[in-house]
């Protein structure tokens, strides 16, 4: 089973690798979306990514239940290229009723047993300790949930300057 980790900081490439990762490799490409367009920004943020992609992929929208939305149509598509864990995490925090730590343990049993999937993640921990309980709580479990995924991941990539550095498992191509 295919699970690929790609991470890094904000704007280093690791939507374009994702995608030319997942296009070299299968032919079926779905895009699980987690981002929700609550803004005017976010909103163009999501028209621009789904012109990036093009007409071979399909997008599913789905903010909150990313192991429903890959095997619910896990059948239909050769891989699912989630983008972003990080902006699921945000949704995760943010509604009432969700567990953070529980989700993270469905979604990495989910990923360990379901269909060939390559999860884009930005690192946040890398920086100062935020001032406020709600940002360390999520930088804490953005590392928690990294940590989890790269432990059942087979590759694992850091972006560096547009570049891809491999962590674990096979070559850098695409």
């Amino acid at each position: 089973m295919v699970v690929a980790l790609i991470g890094g900081g904000a704007r280093s490439g690791k939507s374009r690798f994702a995608r030319e990762y997942a296009e070299a490799r299968f032919s079926r490409l779905a895009l699980v979306a987690t981002a929700q367009p609550l803004d005017v920004e976010m909103q163009l943020r999501i028209a621009r990514h789904r012109a990036e992609r093009g007409p071979r992929w399909t997008t599913i929208e789905e903010p909150l239940d990313l192991v429903a939305a890959m095997g619910g149509q896990a059948g239909c598509f050769d891989v699912f290229l989630i983008d972003c864990l990080t902006l699921w995490l945000s949704n995760i925090l943010l509604t009432p009723g969700r567990e953070p730590a529980g989700e993270i343990l469905r979604l990495v049993e989910g990923l360990a047993a379901g269909p060939p999937s390559i999860l884009v993640a930005n690192e946040v921990g890398c920086g100062i300790v935020p001032e406020n309980e709600l940002a360390r709580l999520f930088r804490d479990l953005s590392g928690m949930l990294n940590r989890r995924v790269a432990e059942v991941a087979r590759e694992v990539y850091w972006m560096a300057f547009g570049l891809p550095v491999r962590i674990k498992g096979g070559p850098v191509s695409t």
